[in-house]
C-alpha cells in the first residue's frame, strides 16, 4: 500500500476515534453536571452550555498556534501531541469533583486538541493532486462517522458503566488513536532550521488572497448556517411528531440522517471534484443547500424533515472537502499547517456563533424563521463564492486541463 494511502487509513481511524470520543460527551454532560451537585434544571442547562461551548471556543484560538508548530516540526508530532494529551485530559474528567474542575478540564481539552485538523494537513500535503478531492472527502467521513455514532455509543455505555466511566472509555479511544499514529503513520518531514514566516510574510506569499479568504469565509458561514439549526432540531421535532414517547429516538434519527448521507456522498463527491473541479462541486452544493433549507420550514411531520435533512447531508458532504481541496491547490506546502489551521479557526467560530445566534433567532422569531435566515445566509455565500472563487478557479482549472491534454 502506498504511504499516503496507509496514512489516510490511520488518520481516518484516528479521526473517527477522536470525533466519537468528543461527541459522546454531548448527551451525558447534563447528567454529569447533576452528579457534580448542580440540581436546578436551569443551572444545569447553563453549565452544560458553558462546558460544551468552552472547548470549541478555545480550539478556535489555539488552532493557528498548533498549525504553526506543524509547519516547523511536522504534522505527525502534532497528531501524537493531540491524541495523547486529549487522552490524559479526557480521562481526568472522570476524577472531577466540581463543575469548575469540569469546565477547567474542558478548556484544557480545547487548548491541546487538533487531531482532525492535523490529519487534514497531513493528507492534503501527501495525496497526489489528482486524488486530493477523493482523499480529503474520504478523510472527512471518519470525523462525520465519529460525530454521528459518538452520542449513540455514549448513551448506550452510560446505561452499562455509569457517567464517570464514560470519560475513561473516551480516554482509551484517544489512546488507541495515539498508538495507531505512532506506529503506522509515516511522514518524511525535515524540520526547518529557519525561523517561521510571520503572518504578514505568509499573506504576501499567497498568489490569490481573495480566493483564500473566500474559502475561510465560506467555512465560517457554512458551519454557522448548519449549527444554527442543530441545537433546536429536537424542539422542532417535538412540534411535528405525535410520538412524544420516543422523541429522543426520533430526534436522533433526524440528526443521523444528514450525517449518514454525508458519509455516503463525501468520497464520491470528492472523486467528482478531482475530475470537474472542486470549485464547481462546492458552488452546486451551496446552491442545493440554499434551496433545501426552505422547505424544511413547511414540513408537516418528522419523516418529511428527515428526508430533507438526508438531502442536505449530501450537499454538506461536498462542502468542507471541496474547501480543503481548493486550499491545497492554492497554498505552498511550507505553510499548509497554518493555512489549514486558520480554516479550522473559521470552522470552530462558525460552530460557536451558529449555536448562539440560532438559539436566539428561534427564541425571538420562531424555529421556522431560522430555516429562512439560514437559507438567506447560504445564498449570500453562493454569490460570494461565484464571484471570488468560482470564476477564478474555473479559469485555472480549464488552463490546467488544456495543458494536460
Amino acid at each position: 500500500m502506498e504511504n499516503w494511502k496507509r496514512n489516510l487509513l490511520i488518520c481516518w481511524l484516528g479521526s473517527f476515534a477522536t470525533s466519537s470520543a468528543l461527541s459522546q460527551v454531548a448527551p451525558i454532560l447534563p447528567l454529569y453536571i447533576q452528579e457534580l451537585g448542580i440540581n436546578d434544571l436551569s443551572a444545569i442547562e447553563v453549565w452544560s452550555g458553558i462546558a460544551f461551548g468552552s472547548t470549541t471556543f478555545v480550539m478556535a484560538f489555539f488552532s493557528p498556534f498548533w498549525g504553526k508548530l506543524a509547519d516547523k516540526y511536522g504534522r505527525k508530532p502534532m497528531l501524537l501531541r493531540a491524541s495523547l494529551g486529549m487522552s490524559i485530559v479526557v480521562g481526568s474528567i472522570s476524577l472531577a469533583h466540581s463543575v469548575y474542575q469540569l469546565i477547567a478540564l474542558r478548556v484544557i481539552m480545547g487548548t491541546i486538541s487538533g487531531y482532525n485538523s492535523g490529519s487534514i494537513t497531513l493528507i492534503a500535503t501527501q495525496a497526489p493532486k489528482d486524488k486530493a478531492g477523493w482523499a480529503l472527502g474520504t478523510l472527512s467521513t471518519g470525523a462525520v462517522s465519529g460525530m454521528l455514532l459518538g452520542p449513540l455509543i455514549g448513551g448506550y455505555l452510560v446505561e452499562i458503566l455509569g457517567v464517570r466511566y464514560i470519560f475513561l472509555v473516551m480516554g482509551f479511544l484517544l489512546l488507541i488513536a495515539f498508538f495507531l499514529t505512532l506506529f503506522f503513520v509515516h511522514e518524511n518531514f525535515t524540520p526547518s532550521e529557519k525561523s517561521l514566516m510571520s503572518f504578514s510574510a505568509i499573506w504576501q506569499s499567497l498568489n490569490d488572497k481573495s480566493l483564500i479568504v473566500g474559502m475561510f469565509v465560506t467555512t465560517f458561514i457554512v458551519q454557522m448556517a448548519l449549527f444554527s439549526i442543530e441545537p433546536v432540531i429536537t424542539v422542532y421535532v417535538s412540534t411535528l411528531s405525535v410520538h412524544t414517547d420516543h422523541l429522543a429516538f426520533i430526534s436522533g434519527l433526524v440528526f443521523a440522517s444528514s450525517g449518514f448521507s454525508s458519509i455516503l456522498a463525501a468520497p464520491w463527491l470528492g472523486r467528482l471534484s478531482d475530475h470537474v473541479g472542486a470549485h464547481k462541486v462546492i458552488l452546486m452544493a451551496l446552491i442545493c443547500a440554499t434551496i433545501l433549507f426552505i422547505p424544511q420550514a413547511f414540513v408537516k411531520n418528522e419523516w418529511q424533515l428527515m428526508g430533507l435533512r438526508f438531502l442536505v447531508g449530501i450537499a454538506t458532504g461536498a462542502m468542507l472537502p471541496s474547501i480543503n481541496t481548493i486550499l491545497k491547490q492554492n497554498i505552498p506546502s511550507a505553510i499548509a499547517g497554518r493555512m489549514f489551521s486558520y480554516n479550522q479557526t473559521a470552522q470552530f467560530l462558525g460552530v460557536f456563533c451558529g449555536s448562539v445566534f440560532g438559539g436566539q433567532i428561534a427564541a425571538h422569531f420562531g424555529i421556522r424563521t431560522l430555516f429562512f435566515s439560514t437559507s438567506f445566509l447560504l445564498f449570500i455565500n453562493v454569490l460570494g463564492v461565484h464571484e471570488y472563487v468560482y470564476k477564478k478557479a474555473n479559469k485555472k482549472f480549464a488552463h490546467a486541463v488544456s495543458h494536460s491534454t
